[in-house]
C-alpha cells in the first residue's frame, strides 16, 4: 500500500509539473531533495554509532539487564497472557529498553523477534493475539528518554541546541504511552466481557460439542441436513 501512494505521489507532481510548465523546478527539487537526503543520511549515522557503541558498553556493563529487571514487573502487568520465563518476554523487554533509550534502529529487531515469539503462542494464527496488539501500542508510544534520531537530525540542520527537545519530548512520550495502555486495557476488557458468538452448525466445533452422535435428526455419528446457527 505504501508503494502505492508513493507512486501517486510521484505521479501527481510530474502531471502537475508538465500542465503548469515547472519541469524544471520540479527536477532542481529532486535532486536537491537526494542531496539532503544522502547529507541527513551521514548525520544520522554518525550519532547512531555513537549511541549504539554507548549501548554495547551498556550492554556489556549490564545496564541493560538492570533497566529489562526494572521493566519486569510493568511487563508482566501489560502481557498476563504470555507465560512467566517465555521467550518472549526477554525480546519485548529488550525491546522496551531500546525505546526508552531512543534506539528505535536497535528495538526493531528485538520487537520483530518478540512478534515471533507472540505469534507460535497465538491460537489463531490469522488473527493478532492480545499480547502482540498490546507489544504494537508499546513500540508505536514508546516512552523515550533520549530522542536520539530527532537529536541528530537537529544537529544536521545546525540547531544551536540540539537536546532541547528532550523534556517535552519525554512530556509528549509519557502522555502517548498512558493513552495507548488505557486504550489496551479497554480494548482487552471489552473482548473478555464480549456476548457469545455463533458458530455454523457444520462446522467442527459445533459437532465436536454434540459428541458421537451429531447434530439433531442425523443418525449416530452423522450429521444432520440443512445449515443453520447456534449460540455458544
Amino acid at each position: 500500500m505504501v508503494n502505492f501512494i508513493w507512486l501517486f505521489f510521484i505521479a501527481a507532481s510530474f502531471v502537475a509539473a508538465i500542465m503548469n510548465g515547472r519541469m524544471d523546478a520540479l527536477t532542481e527539487a529532486a535532486f536537491e531533495g537526494a542531496k539532503s537526503g544522502v547529507t541527513v543520511s551521514f548525520g544520522l549515522i554518525s550519532v547512531m554509532v555513537f549511541w549504539l557503541g554507548l549501548m554495547r558498553i551498556g550492554e556489556d556493563a549490564g545496564l541493560l539487564r538492570k533497566i529489562a529487571a526494572l521493566l519486569q514487573p510493568a511487563v508482566r502487568f501489560l502481557f498476563p497472557d504470555v507465560p512467566k520465563g517465555h521467550p518472549a518476554l526477554g525480546y519485548i523487554m529488550s525491546n522496551m529498553s531500546a525505546n526508552i533509550l531512543g534506539l528505535g534502529n536497535a528495538a526493531t529487531p528485538m520487537g520483530i523477534k518478540a512478534m515471533q515469539e507472540l505469534q507460535k503462542l497465538n491460537p489463531h494464527k490469522e488473527t493478532a493475539s492480545a499480547a502482540m496488539c498490546t507489544l504494537l501500542a508499546l513500540n508505536t508510544s514508546s516512552i523515550t528518554l533520549v530522542p536520539t534520531t530527532l537529536i541528530a537530525i537537529r544537529m544536521t540542520y545546525g540547531s544551536a541546541n540540539p537536546a532541547e527537545i528532550v523534556g517535552t519530548t519525554l512530556a509528549a512520550t509519557l502522555v502517548a504511552t498512558v493513552a495507548a495502555i488505557a486504550a489496551d486495557r479497554w480494548y482487552r476488557h471489552r473482548y473478555n466481557r464480549r456476548p457469545p458468538t455463533t458458530i455454523d452448525r457444520d462446522g467442527p466445533a459445533f459437532r465436536d460439542s454434540l459428541g458421537p452422535q451429531g447434530p439433531p435428526g442425523a443418525g449416530a455419528g452423522g450429521r444432520g441436513e440443512g445449515k443453520g446457527e447456534a449460540v455458544v
